[in-house]
């Protein structure tokens, strides 16, 4: 038997082998397979997704199919078990895609499949591909070439009688050649031999699937004569003398059988002598089944054959075996694909498989396992079989085994299109937006149902890029312009003229009556007017005289195609399908229409209204009194987002709704809604009527509109919509933007940006950024629990049942008295004689540790109660049922989650038997959590009781609780205690400081300032002409105020915008808490900070690594290292500081301030003598002195000790401990970041600045630093240390050799690669730069990025060098031949270190503790070993571990590249080659980059180890093999990295002539030159560059090749080159902004002021202006005087009053 492949993965990519795919199904294992114990049968369809199937599918497999439906260039085909598969043109035989090729070249019309296939007709075809599709269904590619169906047989295997299947060849005089697919046989098909047969050969065709039996065999098989009588092959048995076996048995031959055995799902046969087969229980004939007994003989049809199992499945349905018969492609009572058929019975169940029904009318039907419920619903078929009457869809029909196939899922029944059938013209449908094409837009409206948009149909005017307004995956809704359900095609428009559209809707000619309007689009404009289209393409024609009142000369000059018009039907005439239209007479007809009254409708007032009639988005309602018609959406029903589907499940048509009010009207509509945040907002006229009231930092109530992927649209009253980018969404990182909010979630939003000209405004959602009215939280629970109550109640008065009535009396907290029903092990079900007929449930939680029986009576306490599935959630846990203790009103209590529904939690208060409900979000911002941060059962929550009893919540005690959530950065005066704050709407007293034109400075009761704008100071009626209106208030009045929003004004100061009282409004009912600020003050006469400056500061982050993160006045940032924090240095430096703690620093350098927190630094006068001293510089230290440091890091190099921020001293591993570790992590174990320790420094390289330590106790005086305890042998000394240090040297290369091989390879690469492996990098070893593309990596066990190393591991630094692709292995690319070590050394160097051990001059006899030491050394090894072994992170050792990966990773270059090193360590150079040559030819074809990577680690090899012929060897076949123009650049690189100048030069000058077009091979040249020395040379590269590039180009050339000049040539003359530029094209601000930094690096202060001057004088946007202004500002504060600042101030006022003036004139 075969063994099992891997599964055919679900909706992922195909599990494939080099030689065949399969799909594996699950199966039971039984010792015989002749003896299968027969499974279930199991369908599988393009509609089921997840499928199950007892049939094992493999490339190759022979079927036997049915062909259901042909088109021109495909043949789809039913396969046994309800498989569907695809028959391709290309699949017939080799002879006919002969002729298609001969006759696309010519003008014969070509014979296309419907000549040679019908519906019906049964084929012998075998499985040529299996593959998933986009939506994960399988997708089976068949073919019946003879070649592949007739594979096993040979000539010598043909008997006479045997029936094949073939195709025709080619059409003969005497009759055809059939092409039976067998090499060195050819079979002839006379015309005699079918004269008297349907099936003529005149009217055979080439390529026409015969099957035939054959007559007569010659030549030992190489002549074969065929017959094609039905009657004969219809009765013709396959015979064991023909010689069929397992391997060549083919399907639909017949055989004869004995039953073996008869089981429910089928039968178990034996055929040909010994071979065993299956009968499915569908495949049975119907009549027969109980005839069907042990040892009964019986004629079946072979439909497959599974080699992988030697099994053959089998049919006696008689339209296989009788002949005459054929198998009928439809059903007999009619195609009823898609009905939904009512009062089935499940007649039975097949346990492992689905399940029989019987439909109306005696028809059988079969429903899959996976069908038979929901997918995440779990499966119970008994009760499925005790529900008497079922609803089903039928989903297919299957013509192998004669039976529809249904589905009982709810989803499916529910589908509204289940085909293209469903669909009608004119209806308005909703789908997704699937892919943006040329011609346009492809949408989804159900998984196999996709229409298209055609590009003018986008919008109302056509899209210049389409792809700015739809996204794939984005909800649209569009309007059906016509189907064709036979052919499946379906065309959709979004315009929305026609999809909002109300007038009647012209769908055939007939419907077009004279007088008659409707929407129209024009589809093609003439001289003599337009033709304009409607639905399924009824068009007619606009006169010129009907297109305008006014005449039209010329047509289109006045329309276009694509437009949306109202047309009038002047005449029709159906039988010929002309009809005249015009426009004229819709538009006159509009004007004498008499307008009706309308009665207005006031937006903010409150109102009632009637439901008239209910629709999926909403509710048509007529407004009270007038019967006014408005529009109340579903979104607008509450703000909880759970109640709105619940409140419209509830309301009926004729139900009256109070309390709503208008928040918009337009012409077509009244807008409504009911959510209480929006209607608080309109009442207490906290909203913005028009754009022009929009202030910076106004707050407004709003809901969202619409989800894109870069932000979210939310709507306002009155019509404002304003977006909130996804940066400005939310306080958390936010990688999509379409999941973080719900469609109609109430939001609290902020302005934060104003669009005057476009009338567009941004807005933030951020939490930590508005401010929420007082006591929101309580006022929405309260509110969402009141409309569940309205529910519950309407519910139960609908229902007139007296359980709803029952139910809806119990209330969350009620004790009732239960009887328990069953226990499971996923809860417990009870009984009620009060609630008969309810589901009474607790879940395993609410059961815990308690003993349950059948029939035992408890007590418990209601969580839920759910009346629309009448379902209640109890729990009889004792700690919830026992007597409730009082609460204490203010006090705090740790809650725990019983219960989640939804937008609501149960939670239970301590152990004080109390529960009550709070709401699963804090804030109306907060987003969709994902799954972790969500309110689980069994979560705990801190509470604080507002309220004991509160009767809004039934007598439940009223609680609040928050979610961590991120908040801003606090500035200082936060931090100090004491402010309470402002709320948002409060209403406040405060006295007039300051008055401006522009705003009013008022300062509060408490001392707070804030600001009133000029708009908010008066209304609008009442401002006088030529007055302002803050020329009303005097400076020391006093004045109410109500607060409107919040906003930070700069770094350190916070203001707030208070709205002066308009008029007198009734205090806030929702009120909440903000905290004001103002920010921190530095020292009097400190204006700026400056090197020696002593300063406040505020602790932001507190990092063991860098140690305290300090935010300073002026905006600056700070870091005060460990050694600074004090002047006598204690073991935990850090653990007296937190996040906003306030400090007291002195600056000691500038960009990013380093600061100092000692006593001695801050005040030298008054300081205590220094125990610590600060070192500065290395030139302080001297040898043999003894100084204290904290631990930086551990790695293989040794101990890394902090003596000062810029100096760190290193112990080596021999001179950090006394004892012998032969591993760093147990330094690492013992040694943490930040231990403080004492040192001896032991040498100083004051050039290299390396200070070389020792922590051994004799040198320090100070205990060992690993403790004695662990048992550790001691260190060898004397001759024996030297013995032991000429085997590691030799073991092992030095300390300056530590480096890792890093092939030269692209950037992208590089990084990808590295991160897979995870191998962190800190500074760089010294090289030079002629490294030939090889950078080194020391290796250490931490990373830190802030702090110098020693310079032993310093080398230049990432940017001055492309990105490597790392390789761990000891060999550098630097060294020469002559310096690598022998492969006998590298051998003679791998001893262990146990060896070197005893290799001590120890020749007594060693003790039992020694033993013992000895055995767990050993043990130990081993363990590690195998933890090596397991390790797939760890480098290989040796061959055969490569060997081991590159069979499991054949396409890595990186393994390969490793693998190649390890040869090079040995200085195996030819092994090397070898086996670059080996990963060229297995890395798959498809993986360019990873053979590229090969190629330049094969030329960095020949560069530097062979000869000028084999690197241009090499060359010439990577120029072959890989794009030419990388391999050109990488040799450039390599010749110039090793000095190769001349070999780079003629390099170079090939690749400009070869891809001179490219801009990049000329900037790389120049680069090139410049870095050579040739200014002149890169000059005449430029000028080429010029000439060979387009014009467009030239700009950016120029701009290059300057940054080139300042970074390797003369600054003067990239300074020159840009001066140029920027004269002819003086409004490329990006280029002014690349010249002004590299002024400020390069040039004097008096060039970058002269430049700057001329920047800001630009005739450029104001934007712009404004930010070189800023850049002009900073370049001030950093390098100027306070008087240069001034003068830039002065500039920025005079650009701003210049265009003042320009406006008002």
């Amino acid at each position: 038997m075969a063994s099992v492949d891997e599964d055919f993965p679900r909706g992922g990519g195909t599990a494939k082998k080099p030689t065949e795919s399969k799909i594996v199904v699950q199966r039971t294992e039984v010792d015989n397979l002749f003896q299968v114990e027969f499974s279930a049968f199991f369908f599988f369809s393009i509609l089921m997704t997840e499928q199950r199937f007892y049939l094992t599918l493999w490339e190759g497999m022979l079927m036997l199919g049915c062909v259901k439906e042909v088109t021109d260039f495909e043949v789809m085909v039913g396969l046994p078990c309800g498989l569907q598969g695809f028959l391709s043109i290309r699949n017939i035989s080799d002879s006919y895609t002969r002729l298609l090729s001969e006759q696309l070249g010519s003008e014969t019309e070509i014979c296309s499949l419907p000549h040679l296939f019908h519906p019906g007709m049964v084929l012998r075809c075998a499985v040529a591909k299996l593959d998933i599709t986009k939506g994960g269904a399988l997708s089976i590619q068949l073919s019946i070439n003879p070649k592949l169906v007739n594979k096993a047989l040979t000539s010598n295997s043909l008997k006479p009688g045997m029936v094949l299947s073939g195709c025709v060849e080619s059409l003969e005089d005497h009759g055809c050649i059939v092409d039976i697919g067998i090499s060195g046989s050819k079979a002839f098909l006379p015309k005699k031999a079918s004269k008297d047969n349907q099936n003529n050969t005149d009217e055979l065709k080439v390529g026409q699937f015969v099957i035939s039996q054959v007559e007569e065999v010659k030549n030992d098989g190489r002549v074969v004569r065929l017959s094609v009588n039905p009657q004969t092959i219809a009765q013709a048995c396959a015979e064991v003398e023909q010689g069929w076996n397992l391997t060549n048995l083919l399907p639909g031959l017949l055989v004869k059988s004995t039953i073996k055995k008869v089981t429910t799902h089928g039968l178990i046969l034996e055929f040909l002598s010994s071979f065993c087969g299956q009968v499915d229980f569908l495949h049975m004939e119907p009549g027969q089944v109980s005839d069907y007994t042990e040892g009964t003989e019986v004629q079946a049809c072979v439909l497959y054959i599974d080699l992988s199992i030697r099994l053959v499945g089998l049919s006696l349905r008689s339209y296989f075996i009788k002949p005459g018969t054929r198998v009928d492609p439809t059903p007999a009572g009619g195609d009823r694909i898609g009905e939904v058929v009512k009062d089935c019975k499940m007649i039975a169940m097949h346990h492992m498989s689905g399940a029989m029904l019987e439909l109306p009318g005696k028809t059988l039907a079969y429903v899959h396992k996976n069908h038979l419920k929901e997918s995440t619903e779990p499966a119970n078929e008994n009760r499925l079989l005790a529900i008497p009457e079922h609803t089903c869809r039928i989903l297919d029909f299957s013509p192998m085994d004669q039976i529809h196939l249904v589905s009982l899922r709810r989803s499916v029944i529910e589908k509204p299109f289940f085909r293209y059938h469903d669909l009608q013209a004119g209806q308005v449908v909703e789908g997704t937006v699937s892919v943006l094409l040329n011609h346009g837009m492809v949408v989804h409206l159900s998984d196999h149902i996709k229409g298209l948009v055609p590009r003018t149909h986008l919008s109302d005017i056509i899209l210049k890029n389409p792809e700015k307004k739809y996204t794939e995956g984005m909800k649209v809704k569009c309007r059906v312009l016509s189907v064709d359900a036979e052919n499946k095609k379906l065309y959709l428009t979004r315009k929305k003229a026609m999809v909002e559209s109300s007038l009647p809707l012209l769908l055939s000619f007939s419907d077009a009556h004279p007088g008659c309007v409707s929407h129209g689009y024009i589809v093609c404009i003439k001289d003599f007017g337009c033709i304009v289209r409607f639905y399924n393409n009824v068009k007619g024609l606009v006169p010129l005289s009907e297109l305008s009142s006014e005449p039209v000369v010329s047509p289109e000059e006045v329309f276009y195609v694509g437009q949306v018009l109202k047309t009038k039907v002047l005449q029709c005439d159906p039988k010929k399908a002309k009809m005249v239209l015009s426009f004229r007479a819709a538009i006159e007809g509009e004007k004498e229409q008499v307008a009706k009254p309308q009665f207005d409708c006031e937006i903010g007032k409150r109102l009632e209204a009637r439901v008239l009639k209910k629709s999926v988005n909403g509710l048509e309602v007529a407004i009270l009194p007038d019967e006014i018609r408005a529009v109340l959406p579903t979104m607008h029903l509450s703000d909880h987002m759970s109640n709105c589907p619940l409140l419209w499940e509830s309301l009926q048509e004729g139900d009256n709704i109070a309390n709503l009010m208008c928040f918009n009207k337009n012409k077509q509509n009244i807008n409504l809604t009911k959510k209480p945040t929006v209607r608080w907002s309109l009442e207490e006229g906290v909203v913005a009527k028009d754009f022009s009231e929009l202030t910076v930092g106004m707050q407004l109530i709003g809901w969202i509109k619409n989800i894109m992927s870069y932000g979210v649209f939310v709507e306002f009253p009155y019509g404002l919509i304003g977006l909130a980018p996804k940066s400005a969404m939310t306080d958390k990182f936010l990688s999509d933007a379409n999941t973080a909010f719900q469609l109609g979630q109430t939001v609290i939003a902020k302005v934060t940006n104003l669009d005057e000209e476009k009338h567009r405004f941004l807005i933030t959602l951020k939490i930590s950024e508005v401010i929420s009215p007082e006591s929101d939280a309580q006022t929405r629970l309260i509110n969402g629990l009141q409309e569940r109550r309205a529910v519950t109640e309407m519910l139960a008065l609908r229902g007139n049942s007296d359980l709803g009535q029952q139910l809806a009396a119990l209330s969350v907290g009620q004790k009732v008295k239960l009887t328990v029903d069953t226990v499971k092990d996923t809860g417990a079900t009870f009984k009620s004689d009060d609630l008969v007929g309810a589901t009474i449930q607790a879940s395993k939680h609410h059961v815990m540790g308690v003993n349950l029986t059948s029939g035992q009576k408890v007590t418990a306490v209601i969580l839920h109660v759910d009346i629309l599935s009448s379902c209640v959630h109890v729990s009889i846990l004792p700690k919830l049922v026992a007597k409730k203790k009082s609460l204490i009103e203010g006090s705090k209590y740790t809650a725990m989650v019983q219960y989640i529904d939804k937008d609501f939690a149960v939670i239970s208060l301590d152990d004080t038997a109390q529960l009550t409900i709070i709401q699963t979000s804090c804030h109306l911002n907060e987003m969709v959590l994902s799954e972790p941060e969500m309110l689980k059962a069994g979560m705990c929550l801190a509470v604080d009781v507002i309220e004991l009893s509160c009767q809004e919540l039934q007598g439940l005690p009223l609680v609040s609780w928050t979610r961590t959530t991120p908040k801003r950065q606090r500035t200082t005066s936060e931090n100090q205690a004491g402010s309470k704050g402002h709320c948002f709407g409060e209403i406040l007293q405060g006295k007039v400081r300051t008055v401006k034109p522009t705003c009013i400075q008022v300062t509060l009761e408490d001392g707070s300032t804030g600001s009133v704008h000029v708009s908010e100071v008066v209304e609008v009626a009442e401002v006088c002409q030529g007055s302002f209106p803050t020329s009303s208030v005097k400076v020391g009045s006093v004045v109410t105020a109500r607060v409107i929003g919040g906003r930070e004004a700069s770094i350190d100061i916070t203001s707030f915008i208070y709205r002066s009282l308009k008029k007198k409004k009734k205090k806030f009912k929702n009120r909440t808490q903000l905290n004001s600020f103002l920010g921190s003050r530095s020292f009097p006469g400190v204006h700026k900070l400056d090197k020696g400056t002593i300063t406040l500061g505020m602790v932001t982050n507190v990092q063991p690594q860098l140690g305290l993160l300090v935010k300073l006045p002026f905006g600056g940032m700070g870091s005060v290292a460990v050694t600074d924090l004090a002047d006598a240095y204690r073991p935990n430096p850090l653990d007296g500081y937190s996040k906003d703690q306030l400090l007291r620093s002195v600056n000691s350098q500038q960009g990013k301030w380093q600061l100092s927190l000692r006593p001695s630094r801050l005040n030298p006068e008054q300081a205590k003598p220094v125990k610590d001293p600060d070192v500065l510089s290395v030139d302080k230290l001297k040898t043999g002195q003894i100084i204290r440091g904290y631990v930086k890091s551990v790695g293989e190099q040794g101990v890394f000790i902090r003596l000062s921020r810029s100096i760190i001293g290193r112990a080596q591993l021999q001179q950090s401990t006394k004892y012998f570790v032969n591993n760093h992590k147990l330094l690492f174990e013992h040694l943490s970041p930040n231990t403080l320790l004492t040192t001896k420094i032991i040498s100083i390289d004051k050039e290299e600045e390396l200070v070389n330590l020792s922590l051994l106790p004799h040198d320090t005086g100070k205990p060992d630093v690993l403790p004695e305890s662990l048992g550790l042998p001691l260190r060898l000394v004397g001759d024996e240390k030297k013995k032991h240090d000429t085997k590691k040297k030799k073991r092992t290369l030095s300390e300056s050799e530590q480096y890792v091989i890093v092939l030269f390879v692209c950037q992208k690469q590089a990084e990808s690669q590295v991160s897979k492996k995870k191998k962190k990098k800190i500074k760089k070893g010294k090289t030079d730069d002629s490294d030939s593309g090889v950078e080194v990596y020391f290796r250490e066990e931490e990373e830190d990025n802030e702090d110098g190393e020693p310079s032993a591991s310093k080398v230049r630094s990432c940017s001055t060098a492309p990105s490597r692709l790392q390789v761990a292995a000891g060999f550098s690319w630097d060294m020469g031949l002559s310096s690598l070590k022998p492969a006998s050394a590298a051998r003679d160097g791998d001893s262990s270190d146990g060896e070197d051990q005893d290799g001590s001059s120890k020749p007594q006899k060693k003790s039992r503790h020694e033993l013992e030491q000895e055995k767990k050394a050993a043990e130990k090894a081993l363990v590690q070993r195998e933890a090596e072994l397991m390790d797939p992170n760890l480098r290989p050792q040796d061959a055969a571990a490569f060997e081991r990966l590159l069979l499991a990773s054949p396409n890595s270059s990186l393994l390969w590249l490793q693998y190649i090193a390890h040869h090079l360590q040995a200085t195996q150079i030819e092994q090397a080659r070898a086996v670059a040559e080996r990963a060229l030819k297995t890395i798959s074809f498809r993986e360019e980059q990873e053979k590229l990577n090969v190629w330049v680690a094969l030329l960095n090899l020949e560069n530097m180890y062979g000869t000028v012929e084999s690197l241009k060897k090499v060359f010439e076949r990577a120029l072959q093999f890989c794009e030419p123009m990388p391999v050109y650049q990488h040799l450039a690189d390599i010749y110039a990295k090793s000095n190769k100048t001349k070999e780079a030069d003629a390099l170079y000058k090939t690749i400009v002539k070869r891809f001179r077009h490219n801009k990049e091979v000329w900037l790389s040249y120049g680069s090139f030159l410049l870095q050579q020395g040739q200014s002149d040379a890169a000059s005449a590269v430029l000028q080429r560059a010029l000439t060979s590039l387009p014009a467009k180009e030239s700009v950016d050339v120029i701009a290059k090749f300057a940054q080139l000049e300042f970074r390797y040539g003369d600054a003067e003359k990239g300074r020159v080159m840009f001066d140029k530029v920027l004269t002819s094209y003086p409004k490329r601000t990006d280029l002014w902004s690349v010249f002004i930094d590299l002024m400020i690096k390069h040039g004097s202060q008096k060039e970058v002021r002269t430049l700057f001057d001329r920047v800001i004088h630009l005739t450029v946007s104001v934007k712009k202006v404004k930010f070189f202004f800023k850049r002009y500002l900073e370049y001030e504060k950093k390098h100027g005087t306070p008087q240069s600042i001034q003068e830039v101030k002065e500039k920025a006022m005079e650009f701003v009053e210049a265009k003042g003036t320009e406006a008002a004139n």
